[in-house]
């Protein structure tokens, strides 16, 4: 677990499954995602039991909580590839950002990573001026990367380095 001034970051359990499922099937939240938002409770439940059984040798990825409840999830899916997403709700604070230093903190202090890396749709600045924020670079961007539904969409790749020291 990992506390933070307004946060606190755990491991998933499965009574995180309706506060996950209201975050994944919310259109708003899933935009840039790499799936359209969960139609059913039961894509949540799959992707929610994806979390909690990714093997912790491959995997540091968290649930976020304020106040006692579920606002999202920050941390590496697959490592070295940084993830994160917030209900809309909680977006315009900088939990994301306080979330994603800290989950990015853990991550260094208990990976021997060379750096972390992020896929981001060019058309998500929110999350582009986010990881620039926590001092990630662009390294390249690629089109038609990810087909979403019916929509193709482009990525800029970002990284990371270790912090020396």
């Amino acid at each position: 677990m990992i506390e933070t001034q307004r946060l606190r970051l755990r491991r998933a359990r499965p009574d995180d499954l309706a506060a996950l499922h209201a975050i994944l099937s919310h259109p708003q939240a899933m935009r840039y995602w790499s799936s359209l938002p969960h139609n059913d409770i039961a894509q949540s439940r799959e992707w929610l039991a994806n979390m909690i059984a990714s093997p912790s040798a491959e995997s540091d990825d968290f649930i976020v909580e304020l106040d006692g409840q579920v606002i999202g999830k920050a941390g590496c899916w697959r490592l070295p590839a940084v993830g994160y997403i917030l209900h809309p709700d909680y977006w315009g604070r900088g939990l994301a950002t306080e979330a994603l230093a800290a989950a990015i903190a853990h991550v260094f202090a208990n990976f021997e990573v060379p750096a972390l890396t992020a896929d981001v749709d060019p058309r998500n600045t929110g999350s582009l001026a986010l990881l620039g924020k926590l001092g990630f670079h662009e390294t390249h961007r690629a089109a038609r990367t990810w087909r979403i539904g019916e929509e193709w969409c482009d990525s800029v790749y970002l990284a990371l380095s270790r912090p020396r020291g």
